[in-house]
């Protein structure tokens, strides 16, 4: 699917861009999947969230942290945003997108559990192997609360640079990938800490997801 607006650039020579808009239906922000998506006073009015562009994974964020739920709640509400008239999109004037798959948790590089710091392992710091892990540090330069030799960063303050997002939270959020090896597991990553690891999602433990969507943006005139 293609849209086109002409006019001039509307994207910025960064990372992360803002590129427009997309409404959820009351559909989507209900109790799909299991539980609530989030306090209403975190809805602003419209339901209007930001699409944000990141061109180093080609990814479009929709800026909204659902509600705490299960692993499996989380998938399906995810999914569910590809449904018919789940979201409304209003791109930027001078954005021309094109999708390249469907609305999703970010992904994972499942494998053997190997805490560590360097960012080589699959479960601990600076990693960005991961999407989430890649934005966390590459595209909003945030520290973890480990370098890479597994001191403690000195001023570490946790999630300190969140723009263009408005709605990223310093949570732990759930990936879409399951772990492999304990198929009742799931990746996932800690928004305050920089830190990623798996957990078990049949022991009531719920996190907030958010949505990406693979995608390719570009300024037209």
């Amino acid at each position: 699917m293609l849209f086109a607006i002409a006019g001039f650039s509307g994207m910025a020579d960064a990372k992360l861009t803002r590129i427009g808009t997309a409404v959820i239906s009351a559909a989507a922000l209900g109790s799909q999947g299991g539980g609530p998506m989030g306090s209403p006073a975190a809805v602003p009015a419209g339901n209007e969230f930001s699409l944000i562009y990141e061109d180093d994974q080609g990814l479009i964020w929709l800026d909204y942290s659902s509600g705490s739920k299960e692993w499996p709640g989380s998938v399906i509400w995810a999914a569910g945003l590809n449904e018919s008239g789940a979201l409304t999109y209003k791109l930027d004037p001078g954005i021309s997108l094109t999708w390249s798959g469907d609305w999703r948790l970010p992904k994972t590089a499942d494998g053997a559990r190997k805490n560590g710091y360097d960012g080589s392992t699959t479960a601990g710091f600076n990693i960005t192997t991961s999407e989430m892990g890649h934005l966390y540090y590459v595209s909003l330069g945030n520290p973890g609360y480990y370098d890479k030799t597994g001191k403690v960063q000195p001023g570490f303050a946790g999630l300190k640079n969140t723009e263009p997002f408005k709605n990223l939270k310093d949570d732990i959020y759930w990936s879409g990938t399951g772990y492999a090896i304990y198929p009742n597991h799931a990746w996932q990553f800690n928004f305050y800490y920089g830190a990623q690891d798996n957990t078990s999602f049949t022991n009531s433990y719920s996190h907030p997801g958010m949505a990406v969507r693979p995608g390719k943006a570009v300024s037209v005139k």
